[in-house]
C-alpha cells in the first residue's frame, strides 16, 4: 500500500474574500448615492420662515445684482437703436403709437404707471403664497422656475444693456411717470439713481407676470380664476409698452428666461410643476421607519400604514 502523506497548517485558515460581498460593496453605495439623489429631488413640505427669508434675501441679491451691473449708456443706447430699426424692419415697431395714444387717457395711463410699479410684486408674491397654503407638494418645482427665470435674466443685464424706449435719443417717447408725476417706475423720477436704468433686457415684468399667469391657468378650478391668469400677462405687456418702459422684443425675452426656468425644473424634478402631486407624501418606508423598532401597530392596517397610539 502506498503511503498517504498528510500537510498541517498551524494555526486557523485564512479567510478567503467573498467575490460576492466585494461586488455588492460598491453596488450598495450607488444605491444609496441614487437613494439621496432622489430624496433631494422629491419635493418636500415647505417651511414657512425659510421660505420667507429665501425670498427676502433672493430679492435683495437680485436687486443687488441687477444695480451692480455696468450702467454702459453709450452701449445700451446703440442697443436700443438697433433692436429698434430690427422692430421697424418686422413691421412690429408700434410701441410709439401706442405710447402717445395711451399717455392722451391721463386716468388710464396714472392707472397704468401705478400698476407697473406694484403688480410686479404683489401678484408674483401672493402666488406663492397661494401654492405654499393650497399646492404644498408643487411649491419647490414652481419656485424653482421663478427663480431660475430670475437668475439667468441677470446674465442679460450684464450682457446685453439696453436703454427702455423712454430713454433713447429723438425716439420720442413719452416718460409717463414723469409728465404725470406718480409714484411709479423705480428708473424713473426720485428713484432713477437707486436702480440700473439700461437693464431692459430681458422684461422680468413678463417673465414673472407669465410665471404667475401660467399657473393661476394650470392649477385654479374656478373658471373665471383661469381666465384672469390669462389676461395678466396679457394686460402687463400692454403696459410696459404704453409706459414706454420696453419694446416688444423684451418681452420676447423675458418669454424666453422663462421657457429656461421651466426646462430647469423640469430636469431636477423630472416634470413640469402642475404635474407634481398637489400634496407631500411620505414614502412607505418613511413612515413605517418613523415609527421607530417596537411601536405598537394598530391590527387590520398595512405596516406601512400603521400609527402610533399616543
Amino acid at each position: 500500500m502506498g503511503e498517504v502523506s498528510v500537510q498541517s497548517q498551524d494555526g486557523p485558515p485564512a479567510a478567503t474574500p467573498s467575490p460576492i460581498a466585494d461586488d455588492a460593496a460598491p453596488e450598495t453605495q450607488r444605491d444609496d448615492r441614487s437613494a439621496r439623489l432622489r430624496s433631494l429631488r422629491s419635493p418636500r413640505r415647505p417651511r414657512i420662515y425659510f421660505e420667507v427669508l429665501l425670498i427676502a434675501v433672493s430679492y435683495w441679491v437680485y436687486s443687488l445684482v441687477r444695480n451692480a451691473v455696468p450702467e454702459q449708456k453709450a452701449a445700451a443706447l446703440s442697443n436700443a437703436d438697433w433692436l429698434w430699426s430690427l422692430e421697424k424692419f418686422l413691421g412690429i415697431a408700434v410701441e410709439q403709437s401706442v405710447n402717445h395714444a395711451v399717455n392722451s387717457v391721463t386716468w388710464l395711463i396714472v392707472s397704468m404707471n401705478y400698476y407697473y410699479a406694484t403688480l410686479h410684486f404683489v401678484v408674483t408674491i401672493g402666488v406663492l403664497m397661494w401654492l405654499f397654503r393650497r399646492h404644498p407638494g408643487r411649491y419647490a418645482a414652481a419656485r424653482l422656475v421663478l427663480f431660475a427665470t430670475t437668475g439667468v435674466a441677470l446674465l442679460g443685464y450684464y450682457l446685453y444693456p439696453l436703454a427702455p424706449p423712454r430713454l433713447m435719443n429723438g425716439g420720442h417717447f413719452i416718460d409717463t411717470v414723469l409728465v404725470h408725476h406718480t409714484w411709479g417706475s423705480m428708473a424713473s423720477g426720485n428713484f432713477k439713481n437707486m436702480s440700473n436704468q439700461y437693464a431692459a433686457m430681458p422684461s422680468m415684468h413678463i417673465g414673472w407676470s407669465l410665471w404667475c399667469g401660467l399657473t393661476i391657468y394650470a392649477l385654479a378650478s374656478a373658471p373665471w380664476a383661469r381666465i384672469a391668469g390669462l389676461l395678466y400677462p396679457a394686460t402687463t405687456l400692454i403696459v410696459i409698452v404704453s409706459t414706454a418702459n420696453h419694446f416688444w422684443l423684451d418681452a420676447v425675452g423675458g418669454m424666453t428666461c422663462l421657457a429656461f426656468g421651466y426646462a430647469v425644473s423640469f430636469a431636477w424634478y423630472g416634470s413640469l410643476p402642475h404635474h407634481l402631486q398637489k400634496r407631500v407624501t411620505r414614502p412607505a418606508g418613511a413612515r413605517l421607519s418613523a415609527l421607530g423598532p417596537g411601536a405598537p401597530i394598530r391590527v387590520g392596517q398595512p405596516a406601512a400604514e400603521a400609527q402610533v397610539r399616543r
